[in-house]
């Protein structure tokens, strides 16, 4: 059983079009101990609508980075449905990130013994995190 701990989004203003920026940091919570942390960045009025994200899992302290993965990945929308993408580093807006532990290309990703744990954050998300689902769901601003 997990659990999400939602924090307040921060909001900016996307450098080509002047369009709203949210990134969200979430916590995950796994039968009430520390489980994992993603973050999610979406852009209002842009097409096709996207959001960014990246799940890291491992331990968390200091200085114990070799003992976390992060997993970039995109979600998308198709007709009725989400659609969860595992993404290269490169494609991460976290990729120059340190706090992430090993940032996991796409082939690395769906190799990794913690996918099935990914897969399973992001079947919460786009069930829970309501910020993400009202960004599917609403018109356009």
């Amino acid at each position: 059983m997990i659990r999400i701990e939602f924090e307040e989004p921060r909001l900016s203003r996307c450098n080509c079009c002047g369009q709203e920026v949210v990134g969200l940091t979430r916590f995950v919570f796994q039968n009430e101990n520390a489980f994992a942390v993603y973050w999610i960045n979406f852009t209002r009025g842009h097409s096709p609508k996207i959001a960014h994200g990246m799940v890291a899992i491992g331990e968390w302290g200091q200085d114990i980075v070799k003992n976390r993965f992060a997993f970039p990945f995109q979600i998308r929308t198709s007709e009725n449905s989400y659609q969860v993408r595992m993404v290269d580093a490169e494609e991460s807006p976290w990729h120059n990130g340190d706090i992430f532990g090993k940032i996991l290309n796409r082939d690395e990703s769906l190799k990794h013994d913690w996918i099935k744990d990914v897969f399973h954050i992001t079947d919460h998300i786009v069930a829970e995190d309501k910020m993400v689902i009202n960004f599917f769901t609403e018109a356009d601003r």
